[in-house]
């Protein structure tokens, strides 16, 4: 498969492109002013080399830096977007981006008038504290970075995962069944289980608790969130490292 050539704002392809194609615009404007005259319409100037000659010194430097400097404004624009949407710690988009990521794309589900089916899911560490208390903070912390990993690594690029608050998690699955989201909760589950956590050189399991809401219509992010949190705290009284599901007709009779 060849590589696709990056044309994108932030590319040096695309600066390199545009400075040969500004040069290449500057000479033609500049064969066409000295080739016009009112008096006798079009004829070569009298040193139409020049007009080759000077763009060609000129315009070169002066499109590489003007283009250079909207690249780096793109750059950065691109690493302030990522800092504010994302979760320092454990690189999952935070609580706003991932609430508004949801609310979009249900939102242009309705505009559209299509029927889409999904789920979003709430998974919380079983016993955080308790790793906090034992083992302190900085372990706490790769403990939740090992979870946000596992995670990431059983869903697809077009889930979203984010971290919702302290030890708390979200994951959006659009276009999948109840079924098919109900299969990749438990593998989530099952996954972060046999994480190798080993604080202070001994074994420790992790465990997560999960709440599920299945959609197949029209909804919002709150009325899912609600759902598959009280879901979640389903699991946690059953025993916790479990996964609790709500079926999209289930969901309905639930908010009436």
């Amino acid at each position: 498969m060849k590589p696709r050539l990056d044309f994108s704002a932030e590319s040096r392809m695309r600066v390199l492109v545009l400075t040969a194609l500004g040069t290449l615009f500057c000479i033609c404007v500049a064969l066409l002013i000295d080739s016009y005259s009112f008096q006798e319409g079009w004829r070569w100037g009298d040193r139409p080399i020049n007009n080759v000659i000077i763009p060609l010194v000129l315009a070169p430097p002066f499109f590489f830096v003007m283009l250079s400097k909207l690249r780096e404004l793109a750059i950065a624009h691109r690493e302030l977007l990522h800092i504010s949407t994302t979760d320092s710690l454990t690189e999952c988009i935070n609580r706003r981006a991932f609430t508004l990521l949801v609310d979009r794309y249900l939102d242009r589900m309705i505009a559209s008038k299509t029927r889409r089916q999904g789920a979003l899911l709430v998974i919380d560490v079983d016993h955080f504290k308790k790793v906090n208390d034992s083992f302190g903070h900085e372990t706490g912390d790769a403990a939740l970075k090992l979870v946000a990993d596992t995670m990431r690594s059983q869903v697809r690029e077009s889930d979203a995962v984010g971290r919702i608050g302290g030890e708390e998690f979200g994951v959006f699955l659009p276009g999948v069944s109840k079924e098919q989201a109900e299969a990749i909760a438990e593998r989530i589950r099952s996954a972060i289980e046999k994480i190798d956590f080993l604080p202070a050189g001994k074994p420790y399991r992790l465990s997560v608790s999960i709440g599920g809401s299945a959609f197949d219509g029209n909804s919002s992010f709150s009325d899912l969130y609600r759902q598959a949190d009280q879901l979640l705290y389903e699991a946690k009284r059953g025993g916790r490292n479990r996964v609790r599901f709500l079926a999209a007709n289930q969901a309905v009779s639930m908010m009436h």
